[in-house]
């Protein structure tokens, strides 16, 4: 569907859940994101991925390595469904342990961001993540996105204790990425 010079971004298969289970259940993978995620919960997120591209068009797509087809992890674009990305196009990412620091998170998100400015009307890409999560907000400004610290937030869905609750929001204009 979308590739760069190393990845591919694709539609998810039945044969992912298992692959993409090992990286969603692996505890350094999520340690910014919330509680490692068993096969059914993995299955769950997997179809709704596949519900929301079935709508929209697009989604958080699998991401598979073009030198080996091996999924890596996922990588899009999705419609936010909460403050402050709530109907905006929201990218994001999440990678395999073993592919950090290879470049692999920049290289598929520019691919995405690349995809969403020339498929979708919108003239804004934003991602969120939690507050510490230095590697993610790296990724953002390598893309060239622009910290809003306006718009941080409490995540809705986690618990008021939860220490991953507090998110920052980033923003990409299609103006600075064409002029980019």
């Amino acid at each position: 569907m979308i590739e760069t010079s190393r990845l591919t971004m694709r539609a998810w298969r039945d044969s992912d859940v298992a692959p993409f289970q090992a990286i969603c259940s692996d505890p350094d993978v999520m340690a910014t994101l919330g509680p490692p995620l068993d096969m059914e919960a993995t299955a769950t997120r997997i179809a709704w991925m596949r519900g929301h591209a079935a709508k929209h068009g697009h989604c958080f797509w699998a991401l598979e390595r073009r030198s080996d087809a091996r999924l890596i992890g996922w990588c899009g674009v999705i419609r936010g469904d909460m403050p402050p990305v709530a109907d905006k196009v929201e990218i994001g990412w999440r990678l395999a342990r073993d592919c950090w620091g290879a470049g692999f998170a920049s290289e598929a998100a520019r691919g995405a961001v690349a995809w969403a400015f020339a498929n979708l009307p919108d003239d804004e890409v934003r991602a969120i993540t939690w507050q510490d999560n230095v590697r993610s907000r790296a990724v953002m400004e390598r893309l060239g996105m622009q910290y809003c610290a306006d718009l941080d937030f409490d995540h809705p869905k986690l618990a008021a204790d939860d220490p991953l609750r507090p998110h920052v929001t980033y923003s990409l204009s299609r103006l600075a990425w064409e002029t980019a």
